[in-house]
């Protein structure tokens, strides 16, 4: 991969997906600014907001197991020596780029939400066995285990 390409993979995509923060309700990706800062930062071109803006809502949709269309994006295929890859000039090419990536690699499974519903952060699930659920055990797995206990009918 050249110098100048964005890494796609994903701690891109994750990244991505938490432009939405639905704890504290913010979206990085609500105003023109936000939205070149983090195209900026990750090496790509920021693109057309509103396409963009869908593609993280589709992304977070399709990674918590629902069935979503994606907004048209380019993804030229690059070739180097010994390799082949996908290219990515905007944000929104970018991220669905490293979606496609993972998924190649049997991996986009691994990219989750937090199954807390008022965190709902993206994580990669580097679990030996997959099964996280919670972005931080400390934080959300705490809330939950605490809410379960709350809810269980107590003995007399």
């Amino acid at each position: 991969m050249r110098t100048n390409e964005p890494e796609l993979g994903a701690d891109l995509l994750v990244d991505f997906l938490n432009t939405l923060d639905v704890e504290d309700d913010v979206d990085q990706l609500a105003d023109d600014e936000g939205h070149r800062r983090w195209a900026g930062e990750h090496g790509v071109e920021p693109g057309d907001r509103a396409t963009t803006v869908q593609a993280r809502d589709a992304l977070r949709a399709i990674v918590d197991g629902e069935v979503r269309p994606l907004p048209p994006v380019e993804l030229p295929v690059t070739a180097g020596p010994g390799s082949v890859g996908l290219g990515a000039r905007t944000a929104a090419d970018a991220a669905v780029a490293s979606a496609v990536v993972l998924s190649l690699q049997g991996k986009l499974g691994r990219v989750k939400l937090c199954g807390g519903e008022d965190c709902r952060w993206a994580f990669y699930d580097a679990s030996r066995n997959g099964s996280r659920q919670w972005c931080s055990m400390e934080v959300c797995g705490n809330r939950q285990k605490a809410r379960t206990f709350r809810a269980k009918p107590r003995e007399a």
